[in-house]
């Protein structure tokens, strides 16, 4: 009998259901990688200066990141640090702003990640940018709600990434048979990682990046090559 091929293990904002290292840090991400993932989520905001800086929220600590300058928000990793850091992962890198296109793009042309990314919203808007500006670059869509759900074949994206609840089996079998790849996000439960994985996403994205690889790990992956390999 063939062994199940593997999705993506990636873990959102790094390693978040550890509560003893602050997500979206680079102390979360090498949590999420030593768990035995393939790389994780991070979400990128924007600063006065025009600093890409990875944080989820629009305000930290008070401050306003895009009305703050970066040297105000010296704890927040750089764009730059991760890409540099993490590029034998692979990365989900959510641009949260408009104005971000352009500069993550100069970025990859020094840190370009070698296992593989993709460039990732809520805005079709900052995806069509993207798009303009490198057709070459992977995108992908975030859908939270239906409304946006329905988007996803009218924009020029290789990834879609829609929360667990909105995923059935036959809304993988249409994103897969319009040539699409499927990123499922959050799945936190034993249950539910090994039913997607059974159904064929490209990858889950899961808080508990402990959990999911012990779930998953030992499938072989997508690639081919077993874990023993």
């Amino acid at each position: 009998m063939p062994v199940p091929i593997r999705p993506l293990l990636l873990g959102h904002r790094g390693a978040r259901a550890v509560r003893s290292i602050p997500e979206n840090t680079l102390e979360s991400f090498d949590r999420a990688i030593a768990d035995g993932c393939d790389g994780f989520e991070f979400d990128v905001r924007l600063t006065e200066d025009e600093e890409a800086v990875v944080c989820h929220d629009a305000k930290v600590s008070g401050y306003e990141v895009s009305r703050t300058p970066a040297k105000q928000l010296s704890r927040l990793p750089r764009l730059r640090d991760v890409l540099q850091r993490y590029r034998d992962s692979f990365l989900d890198i959510e641009l949260k702003v408009k104005g971000l296109e352009r500069i993550t793009l100069d970025l990859f042309l020094r840190h370009k990640p070698r296992l593989g990314f993709v460039v990732s919203s809520f805005q079709p808007g900052v995806l069509k940018s993207v798009h303009a500006l490198d057709a070459t670059v992977p995108l992908g869509l975030i859908c939270e709600f239906t409304t946006q759900l329905r988007l996803w074949g009218e924009l020029p994206v290789q990834y879609v990434i829609p929360h667990h609840a909105l995923v059935d089996a036959e809304l993988i079998r249409k994103i897969k048979g319009a040539g699409k790849k499927i990123l499922v996000w959050t799945v936190n439960a034993r249950a539910d990682m090994e039913r997607w994985a059974d159904l064929g996403v490209e990858g889950i994205i899961s808080d508990d990046t402990d959990l999911l690889c012990r779930t998953l790990s030992a499938r072989s992956r997508g690639d081919g090559r077993s874990e023993e390999e």
